[in-house]
């Protein structure tokens, strides 16, 4: 099946995970443990994720599921999948546990080692945004869809770049990264994925990321970025890979809105 014939069902998986994050999240009781790599998992998580993979091997019996809550598959039992869904249940487990609504439910098609179908929902907002290559990027809110852009900004063009950051980071371990920090203003979200949504809508022009994450993080973000004009790169401005490692973990990465602006002169090179 085509992406465009998988989003909506597609859509619905997410937005049940959702709910019953929605509902654990309202309870205030929910379980948290400490994964091996140092990162906290709840109670929503897995449950999140149960309902994402019974759901989508359901919808697509012969495509492989890939999420974050069970990545144990070594390079040579997936390097062969020409498909897969790559699935992050719960992005944001440090903004649930510290009662803050910026967490999401990320779901993407990976198709010959490139997104091609990306959904990140909001389950305290009910916003939902989604991609699918070719066909655009949309942002879905109170009954109402539109077609999101990122902002283009003229290369000389004498306007502050707005940079989206974590309330919980040091503003300066994002700005010392670029070389004129003074004409950055910063706009405030959690979320890895969410803030990257920032960038596709328009509402910020950089996001980057210094620290771990998985490549879950950022397939859904990486085809709604491109599908509304920007780019999601490594800070060398190279392309991520998905699925070529036996590692899921990403390098520190930058999404940009207006990819025309001379990044490699902006950031602040090693």
């Amino acid at each position: 099946m085509k992406p465009e014939q998988l989003i909506e069902a597609a859509i619905d998986i997410a937005m049940a995970a959702g709910e019953k994050i929605r509902e654990i999240y309202l309870t205030g009781s929910f379980e948290r443990e400490v994964k091996s790599d140092n990162t906290p998992v709840t109670s929503a998580d897995l449950a999140a994720n149960q309902i994402i993979v019974d759901q989508l091997k359901a919808l697509t019996p012969d495509i492989p599921v890939l999420s974050e809550e069970s990545a144990d598959i070594p390079l040579a039992d997936r390097a062969h999948w020409p498909a897969y869904w790559l699935v992050d249940p719960l992005d944001g487990t440090g903004e649930f546990i510290a009662g803050s609504y910026d967490f999401s439910v990320i779901i993407a098609l990976v198709e010959h080692n490139r997104p091609v179908m990306g959904i990140v929902y909001v389950p305290m907002t009910g916003v939902c945004y989604y991609a699918i290559a070719g066909l655009g990027a949309y942002k879905r809110s109170g009954g109402m869809e539109v077609r999101i852009t990122s902002r283009q900004i003229a290369t000389d063009a004498k306007i502050p770049l707005r940079l989206a950051v974590s309330r919980r980071q040091d503003p300066q371990s994002v700005l010392k990264l670029f070389h004129q920090p003074k004409h950055c203003e910063l706009v405030v979200m959690g979320g890895a994925a969410l803030k990257s949504c920032l960038v596709a809508e328009g509402r910020a022009d950089c996001y980057v990321r210094v620290g771990p994450t998985g490549e879950w993080d950022t397939g859904a973000a990486q085809i709604i970025i491109e599908e509304a004009g920007g780019q999601l790169m490594d800070i060398e401005l190279q392309p991520l890979s998905y699925n070529e490692r036996e590692t899921f973990e990403n390098p520190n990465f930058i999404v940009v809105g207006s990819p025309n602006l001379a990044w490699d002169k902006i950031l602040v090179g090693d």
